[in-house]
């Protein structure tokens, strides 16, 4: 139960999505991070739980975070709490009325909604929990549709829906403060896109990667695999400048066949830059450009607060990049035919990774961060499948699934230190710098059980008939 605090020193309760249930807590974590705070969760704290208490926070700490995080639906004053109905009326009584009294005068309105999680409530029980709220000091008015303030009793009721108990595990209750930013999901969501491609990233996940490499105002945030820039247009509606490259000449100028059904080819105003003028930060737009990101094109010296990438794993996107197994005889300088298209070959993923890595220790600045998706096959998986860096610091490691067999991981690196000479060898002296090659069957064991699941199907097709 709640223990007497002073309005200074107020704990309050995130009410979390549960999707994305991996990405919480580094998200949070970044956004606390950006104002200077350390996560400190209160006593009982589970991860996967939707509620969260958090202690050494001011409501404007609190407002912060909220107005950036996908992943926090609602967050709360914390006024009591308890295991039952009784132990949170005394959990209340002992919360300081001083806390309470700026938002029960006579003159002001309020009004008290009751949420159950994995459990519903018939409106009369809903009433009856009010009700029963009577020994709070409310002076004020009630107001169900324009009220001043709004206060919320949340009951906890576990997260198994096959198992939901008659009683909830725990009750809390507390002052609504402000809402998240679920509604970007929705408004930004790739369906209304201008354009878009086969692996334009989900709105979601676009910005919970923003906020896991703490983009800001004014930062430079670049992506080497940009795409049809869905990235770029997260990172500019926090208010970063944007740029990008790609291998992909159609793709950075809009040309081609379109991934839109009923559209064969793509419209003259189909591009990056469009995208962000949809959503009114073209302002922040940099520039894209066709480049080769296993190719250094970039000074040597430190240029972005952030690298947000997508990589291809060779699955809807190939892995390509200049260069030819053969001889190749290059045109003479006086050669004025058609502009070159240069030859590609295969760019396996475990030299991708390699290369972004080191990209990023030469290019991010101190405090910077790197973060990118790593495809991964479930059944082979363990901690050294992550590429290291000697500059580069582990900040987290989460997991999407996308099939029973594969999986891939959001990870988020922190640079430490501008990279040295040794660095270039630490591979040789230390294992866990090298390479991991089992990248480059990611896409046979894609294939692979994507097969075998398809003759299961088929097997228990024949044995039934049907």
């Amino acid at each position: 139960m709640a223990a007497p605090i002073g309005r200074s020193c107020l704990q309050y309760l995130l009410h979390l999505a549960q999707d994305n249930i991996d990405f919480r807590l580094p998200e949070i974590s970044a956004l606390l991070s950006l104002r200077g705070k350390p996560f400190n969760a209160g006593e009982n704290f589970k991860e996967k739980s939707p509620f969260w208490c958090l202690d050494g926070l001011s409501e404007e700490d609190v407002r912060g975070i909220m107005a950036r995080s996908v992943c926090a639906k609602s967050a709360f004053e914390l006024w009591g709490h308890g295991r039952t109905h009784s132990e949170l009326r005394t959990s209340l009584l002992k919360y300081p009325s001083e806390n309470m009294s700026p938002f029960m005068q006579k003159d002001s309105t309020y009004r008290i909604n009751v949420y159950t999680f994995n459990k519903t409530l018939e409106f009369t029980d809903r009433i009856k929990r009010i009700d029963a709220m009577e020994y709070l000091p409310f002076e004020g008015s009630v107001s169900l549709k324009t009220p001043q303030h709004i206060f919320c009793l949340l009951e906890d009721y576990g997260t198994d829906p096959n198992n939901i108990p008659e009683d909830p595990f725990h009750v809390y209750f507390g002052r609504w403060v402000t809402d998240g930013q679920r509604e970007l999901i929705r408004s930004h969501s790739v369906k209304n896109r201008h354009f878009i491609g086969n692996t334009s990233m989900d709105a979601g996940l676009s910005f919970i990667m923003a906020n896991h490499a703490k983009v800001k105002e004014n930062d430079i945030v670049f992506d080497p695999f940009v795409g049809t820039g869905n990235l770029l247009v997260a990172c500019s509606h926090f208010g970063a400048y944007v740029c990008g490259t790609d291998i992909d000449y159609n793709t950075i100028h809009g040309k081609g066949r379109s991934s839109r059904k009923n559209q064969k080819w793509r419209g003259p105003d189909e591009n990056i830059r469009a995208n962000l003028r949809q959503y009114g930060t073209e302002k922040s737009y940099l520039d894209v450009m066709v480049s080769d990101a296993s190719k250094p094109v970039w000074k040597e010296c430190a240029l972005f607060d952030a690298i947000i990438t997508d990589p291809p794993y060779g699955i809807r996107e190939s892995t390509r990049r200049t260069g030819s197994y053969k001889d190749v005889t290059k045109p003479p300088e006086d050669f004025g035919g058609e502009s070159h298209v240069p030859v590609s070959m295969a760019y396996h993923l475990s030299d991708i990774f390699t290369d972004l890595l080191n990209f990023s220790a030469r290019h991010l600045v101190i405090g910077g961060r790197l973060v990118y998706w790593l495809p991964v096959y479930r059944p082979e998986y363990c901690e050294e499948m992550v590429p290291l860096h000697p500059c580069l610091r582990l900040i987290s490691n989460c997991e999407q699934t996308l099939s029973s067999h594969t999986s891939r991981r959001l990870i988020t690196m922190e640079k430490i230190k501008e990279p040295e000479e040794s660095d270039a060898l630490a591979h040789l002296s230390d294992p866990q710098f090298s390479p991991y090659q089992g990248h480059n069957a990611f896409r046979e064991k894609y294939f692979s059980g994507l097969n075998k699941r398809c003759d299961k199907e088929d097997n228990k097709f024949n044995v039934n008939g049907e």
